[in-house]
């Protein structure tokens, strides 16, 4: 995981730098996501770094095509749960939420079995719209899926 946390330059000193608003914690995570369609499709976060998130999805018969592979759908449904639960946390929630705006994926290999997971990292962090990166993997560690997920920030009112 070391290569997904950024690392920073100050009077010569290196250290790594947290992009999250408030430190967070995978309970207060998982907690937001109770009864919605993370909850529904199995959807568990495992990690929190300085900049990325990690979560694992059991390939399951209510993700899969009838041909018996996850659904492309499915990848979708991890990819944007995923970046935009990451999205939302590096804001102020009290001030502003973030929702998805647009989503693309790339399904590049096909999974009949076992756990898949996705790691997400910010590509741009602005004060109107974030873009994340999403790789989903098999559990042998095969990259399955790459997407992106833009995310508008939206005002409470």
């Amino acid at each position: 995981m070391e290569k997904y946390l950024q690392s920073q330059q100050l009077f010569g000193m290196s250290f790594k730098m947290s992009i999250w608003f408030e430190p967070t914690t995978i309970e207060i995570i998982s907690e937001r996501s109770k009864n919605s369609m993370a909850d529904f499709l199995g959807i568990k976060f495992t990690e929190i770094t300085a900049n990325s998130i990690t979560a694992i999805m059991p390939v399951s018969d209510k993700i899969k095509q009838p041909i018996g592979i996850v659904h492309g759908g499915a990848n979708v449904v991890l990819a944007e749960t995923i970046a935009s639960t990451a999205a939302n946390y590096v804001i102020d929630l009290k001030k502003y939420f973030a929702v998805g705006l647009e989503i693309n994926a790339n399904h590049l290999r096909q999974v009949r079995e076992g756990v898949i997971t996705a790691i997400t990292m910010p590509i741009h962090l602005g004060g109107k719209t974030q873009v994340w990166s999403v790789d989903i993997f098999d559990d042998k560690g095969n990259k399955t899926c790459i997407s992106r997920m833009t995310a508008c920030i939206v005002e409470r009112k």
